[in-house]
């Protein structure tokens, strides 16, 4: 265990409503003013003292346009991790620092996403954010590339459909509890899944996740000014960043992980620094953008072995409030909406306060884990106050 463990504290949650992909009514930047106005009101801080801002990926609502609207007072710490949305949890994992460092006393953790404003997919269609090796090939969009490491999952080690079925079905039976959720009115069965159209084998059109206009914020302080606030604290036990020898910019030459999500060596380090292990997690809010990554990511982290994937992911193991890891319980990334996966953070804050619009009884122990098959990933463990 390291000192980094509960240290901090997420007090504070805001969300502004998932649009259609290109349809907010507001710009990307008025999103975010929402959601970190949001989280303070949450927490009970006054927005003018947020000194520290920490974001992830392309974001483009930096804290110098940010400052005029919120009134900011000053900013002691800025940061932007570099990677897209492996970087999720790393956002927890530099406030943390910040805060122990002195840096800054109140971090606003946050993500903003508007089509209309940052035209991020443009950027990815327009292949200026894709490696060459997969544009020679005719690889031009993430659900391709990540088509490839789900074939080999599936041909190679055998993962059944079903089990990536089961994740779309559990994410759907959640969404329908939250009233958030933009996916919340999607019927969902064998039938309509096997029906839909396909993206690129095997992914058909609900093994993928949304892509919406939103902005999330949470708030990050001490551990000892969190016990004075008025929420029930989510303290940050362990939140690693990093990738192992032989990753990185390698494109398709990753091993061993190239049918999983590279997390391995981060989960080892996140186990070892929290003190707990897969058997101790309550609930956890694991990113998608194609479901088999989110497989692969729990491979990663030891809930079950490869040969055991098919058993472990059915609907029943898969939803709250009573399966052995009840998964993405506000819908995740394919039932709730998608600004990089930040939808995450929020609900797995809400499970360890016993808020959740699926409620894992008695949750302790949240997990978040961040973009799989990112050249560089994050993952997360948040506990209640009897974890630390």
């Amino acid at each position: 265990m390291s000192k980094f463990r509960g240290a901090a504290a997420i007090v504070g949650i805001g969300q502004t409503p998932y649009y259609k992909r290109a349809t907010s009514p507001e710009p990307e930047v008025k999103l975010a003013l929402r959601a970190i106005t949001a989280a303070a009101d949450d927490a009970g801080i006054d927005v003018r003292d947020i000194n520290g801002f920490v974001s992830y990926a392309s974001e483009r609502s930096d804290p110098a346009k940010l400052m005029p609207a919120l009134g900011t007072r000053e900013v002691k710490f800025a940061s932007l991790v570099w990677f897209h949305g492996g970087g999720l949890p790393a956002t927890l994992n530099i406030a943390t620092a910040a805060i122990m460092a002195g840096q800054a006393d109140v971090v606003a953790v946050y993500r903003s996403m508007a089509e209309s404003s940052s035209q991020r997919l443009r950027v990815i269609v327009a292949q200026n954010d894709t490696s060459s090796q997969y544009l020679v090939n005719g690889l031009d969009s993430p659900a391709q590339i990540l088509a490839l490491r789900a074939q080999r999952m599936m041909e190679f080690h055998g993962v059944p459909q079903s089990a990536l079925y089961a994740t779309v079905q559990a994410s759907y039976y959640h969404a329908k509890n939250n009233p958030r959720a933009y996916g919340r009115n999607t019927e969902m069965s064998a039938e309509i899944y096997n029906n839909a159209r396909m993206i690129s084998e095997p992914y058909r059109l609900f093994d993928c996740s949304r892509e919406n206009d939103a902005a999330g914020c949470v708030l990050v302080v001490s551990a000892e000014r969190a016990k004075d606030l008025k929420q029930k604290p989510a303290y940050i036990l362990s939140a690693p960043m990093g990738t192992m020898e032989g990753g990185g910019a390698l494109e398709e030459n990753w091993r061993p992980y190239y049918a999983t999500a590279g997390q391995t060596e981060l989960a080892e380090r996140m186990w070892r620094e929290s003190g707990y292990g897969p058997k101790d997690v309550d609930v956890a809010q694991i990113y998608m953008n194609m479901n088999s990554m989110g497989i692969g990511a729990m491979l990663d982290h030891g809930f079950f072995a490869m040969e055991d994937a098919g058993a472990f992911c059915t609907f029943d193991n898969l939803t709250a409030p009573s399966g052995k890891l009840p998964i993405n319980t506000s819908g995740g990334d394919l039932g709730e909406g998608f600004i990089h996966g930040f939808g995450l953070v929020p609900e797995a804050v809400r499970q360890v306060r016993g808020t959740s619009p699926n409620q894992v009884p008695g949750a302790k122990l949240s997990l978040v884990t961040g973009g799989p098959g990112d050249l560089m990933s994050s993952t997360a463990l948040l506990g209640s106050e009897e974890t630390l």
